[in-house]
């Protein structure tokens, strides 16, 4: 979902609790990662691999400048074949650590695998997020958790959207040396890819 499409959807959803909800929860996803700086886990349930918040992610931490937000994918059927940053298997989640936050997305129930395996992370020290759609357990388990409705104009992939735009809104200024690389990184690209100029 691009830039204008969330816009119009924060429109749409303007004076419900969801924008403040989706930002609350950004700002601890981001308060997790920046405070600590150990890393970010993100996994999904045997069913759902949370695919699309994963690249928001990355995008979000390159335009903030904020790599911790960079997350790792978890995969439930990740193979040694694979490539590496789509290896990581399940025993990560068991293995985090104090200083690691882990982030679970859950559109249905995650298993008692998932859970018993969150229960050691957080257990360890772990940071550990929930975005659900109400899990009792999974969110007993969250130190902090935001679950979707069943309303048809909020769902869970809507949710994610919402998180995955605010999660870079308010991050630290960048750097004013970094920000003057990055103003002539935009206006190259702008030249690189605007049309060629009309011929006489």
């Amino acid at each position: 979902m691009d830039a204008v499409r969330v816009a119009l959807l924060r429109d749409v959803l303007a004076g419900t609790e969801w924008l403040a909800a989706t930002r609350r929860f950004a700002g601890a996803l981001r308060g997790s990662v920046v405070s600590y700086g150990g890393g970010l886990l993100l996994v999904g349930t045997a069913e759902y691999e949370p695919w699309h918040l994963t690249a928001h992610l990355v995008d979000e931490a390159a335009w903030s400048g904020t790599p911790e937000l960079s997350p790792t994918l978890v995969r439930h059927r990740a193979r040694p074949s694979d490539p590496a940053h789509l290896a990581v298997g399940l025993g990560r989640v068991s293995a985090a650590r104090r200083g690691e936050t882990l982030l679970v997305v859950a559109p249905s129930a995650p298993g008692a695998d998932l859970l018993e395996r969150v229960h050691d992370a957080r257990r360890a020290g772990a940071t550990v997020l929930a975005l659900d759609t109400g899990d009792r357990e999974l969110d007993a388990l969250a130190h902090e958790a935001l679950a979707a409705p069943a309303e048809p104009d909020v769902d869970l992939d809507t949710v994610q959207h919402l998180v995955g735009a605010a999660v870079g809104e308010n991050a630290p200024p960048v750097p004013r040396g970094r920000r003057r690389f990055r103003d002539r990184l935009s206006r190259l690209t702008d030249q690189l890819t605007s049309p060629p100029p009309t011929h006489w």
